[in-house]
């Protein structure tokens, strides 16, 4: 059997681990030691030349400049976001440590509690090099459906992009706006994730496949979503600190968030639903945020 390293041991990289392990031999690490099965350190999981990174997307800069590598791995990325300090895409920040040839970015809807349920899950492995998307995909167990693409900036845009769209909504959730507003916000997002994809050069058709729309709304519908529930707690006036810390677990879209209203500025695009969530996350009124937006 092929050998797998997982690195993050979160919830969704231990729903991976769990996956991959009906074909492969996995092995997990993460940052803080964890009592379970196939923990072994870092050191020897960057050996392996087929590895899972599972790390949130604001740390990882800071663990591929501390602890990162390259020994010729083959890299799959499942983690999703823009980073908030500097606007990078995932694929950008990599860029610097990988060759683009031996990294591939995981995409699609895919709730993790489901995962380990081993229910039935489809997802996009997306890389320039089509030999390694084919190579990856067959580590996958039966129950999840692999499909492959070579639009990276489409994943990674949509991927990010509908971890804010889920804030938007879950919001929309908890001031009891109705399903009619939430249908209409969630597809006025399709379409304001597809706008600011065309402007990196995604595909257009990205975004209503799995790694787009399918995964828009899976996310922007159930507080299974940790956006959703951090939506769900704007909506009840709490701070972003409380939300996150009431969570204890990341939600990428509020790094995402920031990320894209610095990108906004900087390029000066129109992005009403990021622009409203960036609002109440500083602490606007939701009716107050609301209005604005209905008014653009």
């Amino acid at each position: 059997m092929i050998k797998v390293g997982v690195i993050g041991a979160g919830k969704w990289g231990s729903a991976l681990a769990f996956a991959l392990s009906e074909k492969c031999e996995v092995y997990i690490n993460s940052r803080t030691p964890r009592d379970i099965k196939n923990f072994i350190s870092l050191e020897e999981i960057l050996k392996f030349e087929y590895l899972v990174i599972a790390i949130p997307a604001q740390q990882i800069s800071s663990w591929l400049e501390e602890n990162f590598i390259f020994t010729n791995q083959k890299i799959l990325v499942a983690s999703k976001g823009i980073e908030a300090k500097s606007g990078k895409f995932l694929n950008e920040i990599y860029a610097k440590y990988i060759p683009d040839e031996n990294i591939a970015f995981l995409s699609g809807p895919s709730f993790a509690s489901e995962v380990i349920k081993s229910l039935p899950t489809a997802l996009v492995i997306n890389s320039i090099n089509d030999e390694l998307s084919a190579k990856f995909a067959s580590f996958f167990p039966s129950f999840i459906k692999t499909y492959t693409s070579s639009d990276v900036v489409g994943a990674e845009v949509a991927g990010a992009y509908k971890n804010v769209i889920a804030i938007a909504a879950g919001i929309c959730e908890g001031l009891g706006l109705g399903k009619n507003a939430a249908a209409s916000l969630i597809s006025r997002g399709l379409v304001e994730m597809q706008r600011f994809g065309k402007e990196y050069g995604a595909k257009e058709e990205s975004f209503v496949g799995l790694s787009g729309a399918g995964d828009l709304f899976l996310t922007a519908s159930s507080n299974m979503s940790r956006n959703f529930r951090v939506g769900l707690g704007i909506a009840d006036g709490k701070s972003k600190e409380q939300i996150v810390e009431e969570l204890g677990e990341v939600a990428e879209g509020i790094g995402t968030t920031y990320a894209l209203y610095k990108i906004a500025k900087e390029k000066d695009l129109y992005l009403p639903i990021a622009r409203e969530v960036y609002s109440m996350l500083e602490g606007t009124d939701p009716h107050v945020s609301l209005r604005n937006f209905l008014a653009n």
